[in-house]
């Protein structure tokens, strides 16, 4: 169970970022609406990367979310640069039905069509 998804459109506010560029996706348990839902039970490895579309003086946040919960968060701030990352990682026990996703908690982020410049990707360590 692996997979690696990149972000091909910008997003802004607070929403779920739809990371819509996914290969691979080993075991298809990261589907559509860009969550990631467990169907073997044990602890998995999750990583994330988010460009922030800056400019403006704003900051951006990014949380890791595990059933809604936060579990992991990373910021990026607008200093002198226009483009910074917030960036994080996370080892959880998982159960089936469990869903961990990556939340936007204001700010911009960056897709970049067939770059990859915002990422989240996620493999299983070992099984209960």
């Amino acid at each position: 169970v692996a997979f690696y998804a990149g972000l091909k459109n910008p997003h802004e506010g607070y929403e779920v970022l739809k990371f819509d560029d996914v290969v691979p996706n080993l075991g298809n348990n990261y589907d559509a609406t860009s969550k990631f839902t467990c169907n073997i039970p044990g602890t998995y490895f999750f990583t994330y990367h988010v460009l922030m579309r800056g400019g403006d003086g704003t900051s951006m946040w990014a949380d890791l979310c595990k059933n809604g919960q936060v579990r992991a968060s990373a910021i990026a701030q607008d200093a002198d640069q226009n483009y910074d990352y917030a960036s994080n990682s996370v080892i959880l026990h998982l159960d089936a039905g469990d869903e961990v996703f990556i939340k936007l908690d204001g700010g911009k982020a960056h897709g970049g069509n067939s770059n990859k410049y915002s990422t989240f990707s996620g493999f299983i360590i070992y099984s209960d």
